[in-house]
């Protein structure tokens, strides 16, 4: 298998992350990445497969596909096993329905900082940052039964740890209004592949004298 990815893509990370915690092997291909947080795609194995232009690609013999949600639902039907969705019909379903939401409704909000960070006390970035933390306290609630989003750990835990990533890193905040979360993105951020994934990320962001979010710098030295 190859992946196509970018040093800085949330959704290529995703993939990566899901990929090492089911052991597999893959080549992983880094297409560049622009200062402004934009995919430039170069390679010509992403512009053929992604009419979007976009990675993450994978390509695994015939099957070529790009959306990191489509490639993961690939890797969990191929390799069931450890499995990232938990089992039966109603689990997994709200199981993808966290993922979804952190992509599709949450991510939005960060989308809207890009850009603001000198003007975090404009209105748009106040709303953006408010729009996160309704979401932050959506899943404290959630954490009151369970060690993880949904139940069992899953690839919705992943997309949220790495949408949160960049909401830190455009300043919508964590902050002790929810202590489960927080335990909870310490008992993500200490799993092997994450730290792998994101250690990386975070000193392609230190080499190229970018902010790093004060939780993730310790990954820098390591």
């Amino acid at each position: 298998m190859k992946l196509y990815t970018a040093p800085l893509s949330m959704f290529g990370a995703k993939v990566q992350i899901a990929a090492l915690e089911k052991g597999l092997a893959f080549d992983c291909v880094m297409v560049p990445f622009d200062r402004d947080d934009r995919y430039e795609p170069k390679h010509p194995e992403v512009l053929r497969v992604n009419p979007k232009r976009q990675v993450p690609v994978l390509i695994d013999d015939d099957v070529e596909l790009f959306d990191s949600t489509q490639i993961f639902e690939y890797l969990e039907d191929r390799f069931p096993e450890p499995a990232l969705w938990p089992a039966g019909v109603a689990p997994r379903a709200r199981a993808r329905r966290l993922e979804i939401e952190s992509d599709e409704v949450f991510f939005p909000h960060v989308i809207r900082l890009f850009g603001l960070q000198d003007a975090m006390q404009s209105e748009p970035a106040i709303a953006a940052c408010a729009g996160c933390a309704a979401f932050y306290g959506r899943l404290e609630a959630l954490l009151a039964d369970r060690e993880f989003l949904a139940g069992p750990y899953s690839f919705a835990d992943i997309a949220f740890y790495m949408a949160q990533v960049f909401a830190e890193r455009k300043g919508a905040l964590m902050t002790g209004a929810t202590p489960r979360l927080l335990a909870w993105r310490e008992r993500i951020g200490a799993r092997p592949p994450v730290r792998e994934v994101v250690g990386a990320m975070m000193r392609f962001l230190a080499s190229e004298g970018r902010p790093v979010p004060p939780h993730l710098q310790a990954l820098v030295r390591t």
